[in-house]
């Protein structure tokens, strides 16, 4: 359930994205708040300007919050994002132990409003494979003698 306190950190994610614009990035912007609703975070999308495809706001965030948060505080934490993350971002939120995101536009509705954002091709995935071999390095690090 969305609270009027959500909303107004909701709108400063979205104030974060405009305000991307003006720097030349794209229009994604995200804070973390803290268990108490204190923005610890803010950032926005800098994937062209730092020619790197992982520099989307909610990863940079789920990064910093797996660095700087200890466990609990992270897993009582909120992330208030412009837009629903993508496949890549939440595969972040989930391993930095961040415990809830709120979002504005979710991924159908970023789609209908630009559908280049929804043209990404598929990556062929053939394995599993080599189970024998694979599983060396993998018993090593996890059960060491």
């Amino acid at each position: 359930m969305i609270t009027t306190a959500d909303e107004t950190l909701l709108r400063r994610a979205i104030g974060i994205a405009a305000a991307a614009i003006a720097h030349g990035d794209a229009p994604y912007g995200s804070l973390l708040a803290g268990p108490d609703g204190t923005v610890l975070a803010e950032a926005h999308n800098t994937v062209r300007r730092d020619n790197d495809i992982s520099a989307h706001p909610e990863l940079k965030l789920a990064r910093w919050a797996a660095r700087e948060l200890d466990p609990g505080t992270a897993a009582r934490s909120t992330m208030y994002t412009s837009c629903q993350p993508c496949g890549m971002c939440a595969g972040g939120l989930v391993r930095s132990g961040i415990g809830r995101v709120v979002y504005a536009l979710s991924t159908e509705q970023l789609v209908e409003l630009n559908p280049q954002s929804g043209a990404w091709p598929t990556v062929v995935q053939d394995g599993p494979a080599l189970f024998d071999e694979a599983r060396g390095p993998i018993d090593a690090y996890y059960r060491p003698s």
